[in-house]
């Protein structure tokens, strides 16, 4: 990794969550690939699947904010 690479990859890890998830989606979709709309419908209904079992009580969330201050514990 070049040293621009390795300095860019610091201060992104120096974000909080949402923004280096924001940044890694943004990475993600710049590469364009034959099964990248397969894929994305995959998610897509992968993610409704889990609505609907979230809607149905068979599954429980846990707030967004406890699962960020999990990760920034891990990451200190």
């Amino acid at each position: 990794m070049s040293r621009q690479s390795e300095q860019v990859l610091a201060e992104a890890l120096d974000l909080p969550p949402i923004e280096r998830a924001e940044i890694v989606e943004k990475l993600l979709t710049s590469f364009e690939f034959s099964e990248r709309k397969t894929i994305d419908e995959l998610w897509a209904q992968e993610a409704e699947s889990r609505i609907d079992a979230y809607e149905r009580g068979e599954i429980s969330a846990i707030p967004a904010k406890e699962v960020f201050e999990k990760i920034e514990q891990r990451k200190g």
